[in-house]
């Protein structure tokens, strides 16, 4: 019984470990890239963008319709009679007469002059448009940023899960020789409770570790709309020492104000806002046509007969020309001018709020790239001092010379340590990642290049 439980033990093993997805963060962003719903529903925009596009340059063309007719009627007449001019009765008999009528008209009109608002439409269309792939661009962007730190928040995850593991096997293994020590009467009592609490204080840091994990996990799938029941293995690896060694931003960009040009060329959503306040500018040409004449001409042809096979026996050509001049239009067209003006000016202030905006993440970014770049050689030296001095104070201890107290201040110097190790090198990718965003220089094609690949 006992082997046949170890053998169905080892297939369902067997079967989880197979039921695993690698998931590395180039497939998690090409995931992320097809799905993400922001990024799905600004697509759907742009193609209504594009439709309004067409319909402005249809403007152009003149419409044409056809249109058919028939109609019926009956008249009833009872009959009577009636005196004639000599005064003799006439009788007049009962009546029915039905009528049909059958039509034909075909025909429509064009817009010759309009103040040039049709023109003007066109290219508000077109530079919405612009606006709205440019602003898909940033999205894409934005995506990648996300999915990445996402990404590395389990990386980083695992890792701190790991240090808790070895820190509770590291405290586990010094129970065992403090117990030991104790029976042998080299070790007081109070030392072994001290280290049982200091035990069981770092399982339960392991238990929330993995805790951390399984959220980050989550967090993740999430984002990518994929089954949170299914079970996926993150599979990358990254040496964040050797990416900070390589790093060429501090070199590459010496000066903030050569940062902040470079991304105001390249950031997309600044370059959409420039496309929308030109939309805007005309708009007020759109207004503005309101106090210009407009000239419209049209085109018709119609027929109409009682029978249908005498339909086109008579025929009726028209062409005509209609000429509106606005004299006075109750202030509608004043009002629309105005309101065309304030929107534009409205425009532009976005524009120089996001330009702001854009300055200040460069700047806070870079200064938060420059302090995590720091942070992360400082705490490989205090990981480097840290274990040392927990070697150092645990060999005192072991000698007699040290208290166990500064054993296990120690540990805890060390644990620290390790976690602001850990903490620091994630955090110099994360920041790594949104400077690079915040100048326009995340590049995103790569994944949609290698997703079609894949395909």
């Amino acid at each position: 019984m006992k082997k046949h439980m170890i053998l169905i033990l080892t297939i369902l093993m067997t079967t989880v470990s197979f039921s695993q997805t690698d998931l590395t963060i180039e497939k998690a962003i090409q995931i992320a890239l097809q799905k993400n719903s922001a990024l799905v529903k600004a697509k759907y925009n742009l193609e209504s963008n594009k439709a309004s596009v067409k319909s402005a340059y249809g403007q152009l063309l003149p419409n044409f319709g056809v249109r058919g007719g028939w109609s019926w009627s009956k008249i009833e007449d009872s009959g009577g009679s009636q005196l004639d001019y000599l005064g003799n009765p006439i009788v007049i008999p009962a009546t029915s007469t039905d009528t049909r009528n059958y039509s034909v008209s075909a025909g429509g009109s064009i817009t010759l002059f309009d103040g040039l608002a049709n023109y003007a439409n066109i290219s508000s269309t077109e530079n919405n448009y612009d606006a709205a792939k440019l602003n898909i661009d940033k999205y894409k962007k934005d995506v990648v940023q996300l999915t990445t730190i996402y990404y590395y928040t389990i990386l980083k995850s695992e890792a701190l899960l790991k240090v808790k593991e070895e820190n509770f096997k590291y405290n586990n293994k010094l129970l065992e020789t403090i117990t030991e020590r104790n029976k042998l009467g080299s070790a007081p009592v109070a030392d072994l409770y001290a280290q049982q609490v200091q035990t069981g204080s770092a399982e339960v840091e392991m238990i929330r570790a993995q805790n951390a994990v399984d959220a980050a996990k989550n967090t993740l799938i999430n984002y990518l709309a994929l089954d949170v029941l299914s079970d996926y293995n993150f599979v990358s690896k990254i040496d964040v020492t050797k990416s900070s060694q390589s790093d060429s931003l501090e070199i590459e960009f010496s000066e903030m104000s050569q940062i902040v040009n470079v991304a105001l060329q390249n950031r997309t959503d600044y370059l959409g806002q420039q496309k929308i306040v030109m939309s805007a500018k005309d708009g007020i040409t759109i207004a503005n046509s309101g106090y210009w004449p407009s000239l419209t001409g049209g085109y018709s042809l119609s027929t109409n007969s009682l029978e249908v096979g005498k339909l086109f026996d008579r025929r009726t050509w028209g062409v005509n020309l209609s000429l509106n001049i606005p004299i006075f239009s109750n202030f509608s067209t004043e009002t629309s001018v105005q309101f065309a003006k304030v929107k534009e000016l409205s425009a532009q202030e976005d524009l120089l709020a996001l330009e702001r905006q854009i300055k200040i993440e460069i700047k806070q970014g870079y200064l938060d790239f420059q302090a995590v770049s720091k942070a992360l050689e400082v705490s490989s030296k205090t990981v480097i001092s840290a274990g040392e001095n927990r070697r150092v104070q645990y060999e005192r201890y072991s000698l007699g010379s040290g208290t166990f107290l500064d054993v296990l201040q120690s540990d805890r110097d060390y644990q620290n340590a390790l976690s602001q190790r850990i903490e620091a090198e994630f955090n110099f990718l994360s920041v790594r990642q949104a400077l690079l965003n915040s100048i326009g220089k995340l590049n995103y094609k790569q994944y949609e290049n290698n997703f079609k690949n894949d395909n």
